[in-house]
């Protein structure tokens, strides 16, 4: 702008010089002087000025675009500039980001790949343990971890005069649970429990079903939510056993000893079964009933004692085939065994410590009788018997203190029941003309588990099992039946004298701890001691009332790592 008013002060000065020579001269000028040469001097000064102008225009245009080209270049820098500094912050921006996106690279990477496996409905949990455990007994019963209880020697016997002792690990076990939900009502689960204690020659169905391999449970179930009702198929524990919560599989309460065939009184059977139950008023009340695999014990004949009376023989079974080992008899039983159980679970104030159950049990036995002659007065010819006998059962567990102390108890009593005790005592006998008579039975379990710390459980168990005589006397030396008074029992008292006695009772005390040594991510150790003694009665004859008994010790070191 400086330069401009310079300019055009000088062309204003030019032309005011002109005009001062024009007008100088004009005044200096002869009055007679000649117009034109005035008016082309004027003429001359015009055009200067005429060209100045024009110059000082050119000038001003060339300034006004220097002016718009140096103001454009300064905002061309200044957006370079702002440019610049714009793509610096984005520069440390996008590093940042990178080093992030680095950093939660293994994460992304591991949700990735997860994304990309393919998705089940199913939950697969998986179960068990191994086990390294010892028994002993102060009687041989040649038994492994698992006592024969109806078998514990008299003192006529070799073993009952030696004692034994088994390290085993065949206790070990392996569990799968597979559930899902059908749909937001519906929910199904598979259950397979097995562990190794079956003995393929000696298998039978009579309570625990110990095939090779040995099934613990193997069942499927189906539970309609809304509705209350559950449907069970497979084998699992007996709907005689009894629950802790309801009337739910996976919540049996057996006691909890080393012991494989648990306590004398405690009633269990793990057998095929079709069971329906249903809930109701918010699962406090449960209604359940089980058609379960049936299977019949019969008493052996006691020393001087007849099974039947001459001309009368009874077939109570036939030798196993298809799927059956031949050493083994498997007893004629055209019916299930029927159960239905009812248990109440009160609330009492949002706590249920309380579980009450009561259950019948309905059983039917069948055999063949081929009568000939014969002193009482029966028609020769086959026949057929069958046989009904039943039995009431009921128990309870408490939770006497929160997380420290509990109790149960149970008793169950009827004809032909033996086969739902631990001790295995027979169902049933035969009358002298081969019909089926269950026997009459009583058991009876009840112990307490004290949580001392929250690693060490200490429990307590006692329990018995007694039967009734149910013989025949039909005339001088003709005896029959189960625990007949007149059966020679005096070899029972002298090494490897005859004796073949019908049991009375089986009793028994127990106590044991296990404390939960380590607990950590690599799943949990267990270590338990057990210490029992049992008292076996049989019915007296003549000669004595034998008795005997054993006195067990078992250790367990057991790995759980699910």
């Amino acid at each position: 702008m400086q330069r401009k008013f310079t300019l055009l002060g000088g062309v204003a000065l030019s032309a005011i010089a002109s005009f001062g020579l024009v007008a100088t001269a004009n005044a200096e000028a002869p009055a007679k002087k000649h117009h034109h040469h005035l008016a082309a001097k004027v003429a001359v000064a015009d055009d200067r000025v005429s060209a100045l102008t024009a110059e000082v225009e050119t000038l001003e245009s060339r300034l006004t675009a220097e002016s718009l080209a140096r103001e454009q270049m300064q905002g061309q820098v200044q957006s370079a500039q702002a440019q610049a500094q714009q793509a610096q912050a984005d520069a440390q921006a996008a590093h940042q980001q990178l080093a992030e996106q680095i950093q939660t690279l293994p994460g992304v990477v591991q949700q990735d790949v997860a994304a990309a496996k393919p998705t089940s409905p199913i939950t697969v949990k998986l179960g068990g343990f191994a086990a390294a455990e010892s028994v002993y007994r102060t009687k041989d019963d040649v038994a492994d971890i698992s006592s024969n209880y109806a078998k514990i020697p008299f003192a006529n016997s070799t073993t009952a005069h030696t004692g034994e002792t088994h390290l085993s690990a065949r206790q070990s076990r392996l569990s799968v649970l597979a559930s899902g939900n059908i749909d937001q009502d519906t929910t199904a689960a598979f259950y397979g429990e097995f562990d190794f204690l079956g003995a393929a020659q000696t298998a039978n169905s009579n309570e625990s079903n110990s095939y090779t391999p040995r099934i613990r449970n193997l069942y499927g179930e189906v539970n309609w939510n809304a509705s209350g009702w559950h449907f069970l198929f497979g084998q699992n524990w007996s709907l005689a056993t009894m629950n802790s919560k309801g009337i739910t599989p996976r919540n049996e309460v057996p006691p909890p000893t080393i012991e494989a065939q648990y306590v004398p009184g405690f009633t269990w059977a793990r057998q095929p079964q079709v069971r329906l139950t249903k809930d109701f008023d918010n699962k406090q009340l449960w209604v359940a009933v089980s058609l379960e695999n049936p299977a019949t014990i019969y008493s052996s004949a006691a020393t001087g004692i007849a099974s039947t009376a001459s001309g009368f023989t009874a077939t109570t079974g036939a030798t196993g085939v298809s799927g059956y080992n031949s050493a083994n008899t498997v007893t004629f039983n055209h019916v299930p065994d029927v159960i239905g159980k009812i248990a109440f679970e009160p609330d009492f104030g949002g706590s249920r410590p309380l579980h009450l159950e009561a259950y019948g049990l309905f059983r039917s036995y069948t055999d063949r009788v081929t009568v000939g002659a014969n002193t009482l007065g029966d028609t020769a010819g086959i026949y057929g018997h069958e046989t009904t006998s039943g039995g009431v059962g009921a128990g309870a567990t408490w939770t006497v203190v929160p997380k420290l102390f509990d109790v149960e108890a149970s008793v169950l009593t009827g004809t032909g029941i033996g086969r739902y005790g631990t001790s295995g005592l027979p169902d049933a006998t035969l009358s002298p003309t081969g019909a089926i008579q269950p026997i009459q039975e009583t058991m009876f379990l009840a112990g307490g588990t004290l949580h001392a710390t929250p690693s060490l459980d200490i429990y307590v168990f006692g329990g018995q099992e007694k039967e009734n005589a149910k013989y025949y006397n039909l005339g001088v030396g003709k005896y029959y039946g189960f625990g007949d008074p007149n059966a020679t029992m005096s070899g029972c008292f002298v090494e490897n004298g005859s004796c073949t006695a019908n049991l009375q009772s089986v009793s028994q005390i127990t106590a044991g701890f296990w404390d939960k040594v380590y607990t950590g991510p690599f799943g949990q150790v267990r270590v338990g001691l057990q210490y029992s003694h049992t008292d076996l009665d049989a019915f007296a004859g003549v000669g004595g009332s034998p008795k005997t008994t054993d006195d067990m010790v078992f250790t367990s070191f057991r790995y759980y790592p699910f």
